[in-house]
């Protein structure tokens, strides 16, 4: 099914530059109002109900929900009932917790986590939308296999959501004949999306936090190498036989008998990504120590510059590439639109969680902190399930670093003595980001640039309950055996 929505980017850029404009003079106002105020608003995780959870879990059962029920209604009002959540959530929050709370921690969640993320989507979903890759490609089950296996090994190098946006579109392309290939676009999600993120910090946000935090960049590589190989080479066996069966009850794929060599459109924007990948990086590790202050929050120079080297390279890439390659590419808005709106709600929604979950033994979640240890000795299963479980439906980078300094928060002692404890937490992380179509950042691209090419993935309950419990769950059990016990 194809969406109604023009490749122009008129329209779009439009809307873009007004909403810029009224952000800009928000931002001023704010940041002038912050200069009478000395103390940095707070908010006490401990003091918070769990009923603030619900307008959060209001957004993820309209996720889940509205397209099955209400296909049509929800595709063309997503925005609004995520703004609705967003606002069932703020509104309450402005009477009982007052306005300079509130105001901060929208604005902290904004600045510091929403804006960020949906630059870096926006530059590797235009980026990526830019190569094309040509030739015969026919998605056999040997074909599919060899371009999943490609994705994951990219991931950890160009991160999981890098590697999901350039190879998702030749998949799909290679597949277009087949009659069965969402399972393919699912096990594209469970290694490309998640699983293959596992080796670098660059490959998947947890890790990332982890590196800032002083994780060596190579314990990563070394520690998390065998669980990721078991689950790859687990993964890569069952998707095979998956595929090999189902390519057997098909119609035979016509073939024009002539050899296509392959080739690559739109080449330079590899160098793009290249420079993503830099952009990204420099924000790691450059500290010049120059922040600017906007109502109690803190934007440091180098993130800053990574964003505007990120838009950039968004630019330059939508300016230099062929529009007859987007075209080819079936590149369309939507998908980045839907995510845009959707993560808006969950960003918004997810404060409260992250505070009660950040609160420790003193919050509404104690019993889940308290779960990890046993008379002050970690259990590192717990650690692995708990981390992965909450990965799922909250944001897994603040998820990580709440057990990562539950932990204790010493990364030397984390990667020596508690060495377990630190991959269980980085591998539960990563793993189960693969869950849930929320889990992970690329999860929803990946589903919605599906979509998109027409072909109808599972609904939010449909992929957890038909494809995540029955194909993943058992091999995490089987981790969790042979890694944690």
């Amino acid at each position: 099914m194809q969406h109604h929505i023009e490749l122009g980017m008129n329209t779009h850029t439009k809307r873009i530059i007004k909403i810029l404009i009224i952000f800009m003079g928000l931002m001023s106002t704010v940041f002038a109002s912050s200069q009478g105020h000395s103390a940095t608003p707070y908010l006490d995780g401990s003091a918070l109900s769990i009923l603030w959870v619900i307008p959060f879990v209001g957004i993820l059962l309209s996720i889940a929900i509205f397209p099955l029920i209400a296909p049509s209604f929800w595709h063309h009002n997503f925005g609004k009932i995520s703004l609705l959540c967003a606002a069932v959530f703020i509104i309450p929050f402005i009477i009982f917790h007052g306005f300079s709370i509130t105001l901060y921690e929208l604005i902290h969640v904004s600045l510091l986590e929403y804006i960020p993320f949906i630059i870096l989507l926006l530059a590797l979903f235009t980026i990526s939308g830019g190569v094309r890759l040509t030739g015969t490609l026919v998605g056999k089950p040997l074909t599919n296999l060899a371009i999943i296996l490609v994705g994951t090994f990219f991931a950890s190098w160009m991160g999981t959501t890098g590697a999901a946006m350039l190879l998702i579109r030749p998949l799909i392309r290679a597949n277009e004949k087949r009659q069965y290939k969402v399972h393919t676009i699912v096990f594209f999600i469970f290694l490309v999306a998640n699983i293959g993120g596992s080796l670098t910090p660059l490959g998947d946000p947890p890790l990332f936090l982890g590196f800032l935090k002083g994780v060596s960049f190579f314990w990563t590589t070394t520690a998390m190498f065998k669980p990721m190989l078991f689950m790859v080479i687990s993964l890569a066996i069952i998707y095979f036989v998956i595929d090999s069966y189902l390519f057997k009850k098909e119609n035979s794929i016509e073939d024009d008998g002539e050899m296509h060599k392959l080739g690559l459109e739109g080449s330079f924007n590899l160098l793009l990504l290249c420079g993503v990948i830099a952009s990204v990086l420099l924000s790691g590790f450059w500290h010049p120590q120059i922040s600017f202050m906007v109502y109690h929050v803190d934007v440091e120079l180098q993130n800053l510059a990574r964003d505007l080297l990120l838009l950039s390279l968004t630019l330059i890439s939508w300016k230099m590439t062929s529009q007859s390659i987007r075209e080819a590419n079936e590149y369309t808005w939507f998908p980045i639109i839907e995510v845009a709106k959707l993560f808006a709600g969950i960003f918004v929604t997810i404060i409260p969680a992250i505070a009660i979950l950040k609160a420790g033994t003193h919050g509404a979640l104690a019993s889940v902190v308290d779960s990890v240890s046993n008379n002050g000795e970690p259990v590192n299963y717990m650690y692995f399930w708990l981390t992965g479980i909450l990965s799922s439906f909250l944001d897994n980078a603040p998820t990580y670093l709440v057990f990562f300094n539950t932990a204790g928060g010493d990364p030397s002692i984390l990667m020596g003595a508690k060495h377990n404890t630190l991959l269980a937490i980085s591998a539960g992380a990563v793993f189960m980001g693969a869950n849930t179509y929320i889990g992970n950042a690329p999860n929803f691209m990946v589903k919605s640039i599906s979509e998109s090419s027409g072909i109808e993935m599972p609904s939010f309950f449909g992929y957890f309950l038909k494809y995540a419990l029955p194909i993943l769950f058992p091999l995490y059990f089987a981790v969790m055996y042979l890694f944690f016990l």
